[in-house]
């Protein structure tokens, strides 16, 4: 069961400012053939998007694990949580950021999320998310501890 789902969608300045492409492509391909300009423009722009779209990563915690991407970790090994706004966010994500930290950080989303790892066995301190509700993640969190049996 899902308790919480998050996808980091592009916001729509990223969309805007590779629409570049578009006049970019004619430019290059206005002297041999505006038609294949505008043909190359269409099709360069919507691999773009499509690109976007498909790459958009998802976080997602169940019952018994939290999914980053790709990436699977045990809520069993979280330990403190912590959601950062504004600054904050800024500070984790440059100068208070640990070398051994694993990151899943998207430009476009501000807010982060930091997930303390208390397994022993791994070097990675914390996991740090970009996440446009850290709290509600946080809380997910939290929840899915109470559910999961203690080994």
């Amino acid at each position: 069961m899902t308790i919480y789902r998050e996808r980091l969608w592009p916001t729509a300045w990223l969309y805007i400012s590779t629409a570049l492409v578009i006049p970019a492509s004619i430019l290059v391909f206005m002297p041999i053939n505006i038609v294949v300009g505008y043909i190359t423009a269409a099709v360069l722009y919507g691999a773009i998007v499509l690109f976007l779209l498909w790459t958009a990563p998802t976080i997602e915690v169940n019952e018994s694990e939290l999914r980053a991407g790709r990436a699977r970790l045990p809520v069993s090994i979280i330990g403190e949580v912590s959601a950062f706004n504004g600054a904050e966010a800024t500070l984790e994500r440059g100068q208070r950021l640990d070398a051994r930290a694993w990151l899943m950080i998207r430009g476009w989303v501000s807010p982060v999320a930091k997930l303390e790892i208390v397994d022993e066995s791994d070097p990675t301190p914390y996991w740090l998310l970009s996440s446009r509700t850290p709290e509600l993640l946080a809380e997910a969190i939290a929840q899915s501890k109470l559910r999961t049996p203690s080994k």
